[in-house]
């Protein structure tokens, strides 16, 4: 349908605004409109207007200049197509928006409450379109501006959604949004820049001004045959040039290929460097980086010194505060008094909110009485074998169990859930601190709580990350996995959940960990970890023809050669320390204390601690 200087290629009526937030709308809480898409002025514009404002479509009138062109379109159902996505619930609008400036079409009456209801915006403004979940009395799209707003809800009452957003497909690229499925991101359709690009870049047909087209007409020849170039175009960037040999063409292939298509040949990665790690930080090197007032100098290579060798065991304690956010590099000595006394009387205040509760109050609250059964389960068989947990009434299991219900309280939303507890254990085994262990622990899951999160979305996201490293870095080995059915590299999921707690001997965990927080040289060296462990026994793996259940009983290991070859001359580690001391004055301990140079006993700020004297006539009575 055309005019003077515009043409509207899409129209449909029965489109109406709900303006009450009730859930069954009055009558007068509908506004009848109708919907259409017009060109004009090298724009296209989505204009809604409430019956008695839309008129004749002949005579609408905008205030930007008079153009034409585009193609007809009727309003019918596409079932194929289904764009978006929306809640289940209904969106309704409960504010008036905020209106372009335009010229009133004929037939409006100028005093009509409807009428400030009319809107304009052009495709170019749009960011993404929701649309509603199926299933509904009446599908509905949300469009929202790249300023941030929405428009009023679009309520089709006769149908039209798909027939417009087929419409809207023809200016626009509609690109799915991974995090939900029917949302849609919307992107300029500028294929005379894409074009342009492709030519500059040299990666398809000499004639690459119709690569686009084509791409959209048959999208799996176009892809296979024009964008195979791209790793001839990565070799012969990568590669070191033959002499006499121009560097900017690609070296010619030695089979001939199939016509119309390229042989697809995999990028050589090279020799791996020899890679030594570095001694680690002692207690005497930290002591010179800290500065007046108690604060680090340096700390960018401190980390970088902590990533490239670790810390002595001594030194853990003090250093690990740090590393997960309890403690701040910045801060001088008395801020970090000030904020630890702070942080204890918070922790306490949260561990009083389910001290506090009766069992009769429990026997009502199922989520709570849910967590603590889940959290006494999963402590009494974690690291059970370490002696510092070892023994039927060890406190420090009393711990591990007061600081996972206390953490349900920090976090609500996410509660306990299994695997928690690896995570905990190291961290309390080397701070020996109640309160300190669980600020730390926060730190870390602040990290990592999207992989306990119930949808997953991480952990696959993930699992996929890793899955695109292992094609890149050995493809072969990507082969043997799929013969096994383990492609999808699911015996990893433990790996990357509780970052290689259960792969890895207890002191290898701690070093490994304490070099992951440093965040050197980026947020996913977890992954390259992974890839490493595969690497270091591909050939075990594809000589043995292990299937997934055999594959992580032969995983890992040594840290060491993980993150690169130890020097000779690095020293042990101590001796883990033996079963805490028990923290209330009733019990007497069932061994003699430890060595006087071995880790500090655990202790806890809410019970009492026996006394010195008690504890020398315990010693002398042994």
């Amino acid at each position: 349908m055309e005019g003077t200087g515009y043409r509207v290629v899409f129209e449909k009526g029965g489109v109406y605004l709900h303006t009450s937030a009730k859930k069954h709308q009055d009558p007068d809480s509908l506004i009848a409109g109708v919907i259409r898409v017009v060109e004009k002025d090298n724009d296209v514009l989505l204009y809604w207007a409430p019956v008695e404002e839309a008129g004749d479509s002949t005579q609408i009138f905008f205030s930007k200049k008079d153009t034409s062109g585009g193609d007809s379109c009727t309003s019918e159902e596409e079932p194929t197509f289904d764009p978006g996505y929306e809640p289940d619930w209904a969106v309704i609008s409960t504010v008036r928006p905020r209106h372009r400036h335009s010229e009133p079409a004929r037939g409006a009456e100028p005093g009509s409450p409807r009428g400030s209801w009319t809107f304009s915006v052009s495709l170019g403004e749009l960011k993404s379109i929701r649309r509603s979940k199926p299933g509904l009395s009446w599908a509905y799209l949300v469009l929202v501006t790249q300023a941030g707003g929405s428009l009023p809800a679009l309520h089709f009452h006769r149908g039209g959604t798909r027939a417009l957003l087929r419409v809207l497909s023809r200016y626009l690229l509609l690109a799915s949004s991974p995090q939900d499925s029917r949302l849609y991101l919307v992107f300029p359709h500028d294929s005379s820049a894409l074009s342009n690009s492709f030519h500059h870049l040299q990666l398809f047909d000499q004639d690459s001004s119709n690569v686009v087209s084509r791409f959209f007409q048959d999208p799996y020849s176009t892809t296979f045959s024009s964008f195979s170039r791209v790793t001839n175009f990565f070799r012969g960037a990568l590669q070191p040039h033959q002499e006499g040999a121009s560097p900017d063409l690609p070296p010619a292939p030695d089979d001939e290929p199939e016509p119309g298509f390229e042989v697809i040949s995999c990028v050589e990665l090279g020799p791996r460097p020899a890679v030594e790690r570095a001694p680690p930080v002692t207690e005497e090197e930290w002591a010179r980086r800290v500065g007046p007032e108690g604060r680090l100098q340096q700390v960018p290579e401190l980390k970088a010194r902590i990533f490239s060798g670790g810390l002595s065991p001594s030194l853990r304690r003090e250093a690990w505060k740090f590393l997960l956010g309890y403690l701040s590099w910045e801060g001088s000595a008395e801020e970090h008094k000030a904020h630890m006394r702070k942080k204890t009387d918070e922790y306490f205040r949260m561990k009083l909110q389910w001290k506090s509760v009766s069992p009769e109050q429990e026997r009502r609250n199922s989520l709570l009485h849910g967590y603590r059964s889940l959290i006494e389960r999963d402590v009494s068989r974690t690291d059970r074998t370490n002696k510092f947990y070892e023994g039927p009434e060890n406190p420090g299991l009393g711990l591990l169990n007061d600081i996972l219900l206390t953490y349900c309280m920090y976090h609500f939303d996410l509660g306990y859930v299994q695997g928690m507890s690896d995570l905990l254990s190291p961290i309390l085994y080397v701070t020996q601190n109640e309160v300190d262990a669980f600020w730390c622990f926060c730190g870390f899951m602040e990290l990592v709580h999207g992989n306990f999160e119930e949808s997953q979305e991480t952990m696959k996201r993930q699992l996929g990350q890793l899955l695109l490293l292992l094609r890149v870095l050995d493809p072969p080995l990507c082969d043997f996995l799929d013969s096994q059915d383990s492609g999808s590299l699911c015996f990893c999921f433990r790996w990357l959940l509780i970052w290689f707690k259960r792969e890895f001997p207890f002191p290898d965990v701690l070093r490994l960990w304490e070099v992951l927080w440093t965040g050197l040289p980026g947020p996913n060296l977890h992954l390259l970890v992974a890839c490493a462990i595969l690497d270091m026994e591909r050939d075990t793996l594809m000589l043995s023809g292990f299937g997934s259940n055999e594959i992580l009983k032969e995983l890992p290991h040594n840290v060491q050669e993980i993150l690169g070859r130890a020097p000779p001359t690095e020293p042990q580690s101590p001796s883990p320390p033996v079963s805490p001391l028990p923290l209330w004055p009733t019990r007497a301990p069932l061994a003699s204390p430890p060595p006087a140079d071995t880790v500090p006993q655990p202790d806890s700020s809410l019970e009492i601690l026996p006394e010195e004297e008690e504890e020398e006539e315990e010693c002398a009575d042994s």
